[in-house]
């Protein structure tokens, strides 16, 4: 089991890395569910002034991912890495350090 969970938390990096280097980390009307979800985070990874605009008005940074839930904006913006890691599986060490570091340092 535990290759398992190393197994998910290598392809969810490397799935963000993939998105990372895309030249286009914006929005696609296609995307849903854990690819939106993907694409706020390879975006806010490469871009600190989205990040930003993330952790001050969450609502209307995300208003172009209207593919994502409520539930989904309010993780993203907060940095809830449980329930991120719920629909996307266990995110690597890096990532999880990330978007703690990020996202926690204006609680």
């Amino acid at each position: 089991m535990a290759d398992t969970l190393g197994d998910k938390a290598d392809d969810t990096s490397e799935t963000v890395a993939r998105s990372e280097d895309k030249q286009d980390a914006h929005p696609d009307e296609s995307l849903t569910g854990k690819g939106a979800i993907l694409s706020v985070l390879a975006r806010a990874v490469s871009e600190p002034e989205f990040m930003s605009r993330l952790t001050q008005d969450p609502d209307e940074t995300l208003k172009e991912y209207y593919t994502l839930t409520q539930e989904q904006k309010m993780a993203l913006a907060t940095g809830d890495i449980r329930k991120i890691e719920s629909w996307l599986g266990k995110l690597d060490k890096r990532l999880a350090s990330w978007l703690l570091s990020e996202l926690g340092q204006d609680k």
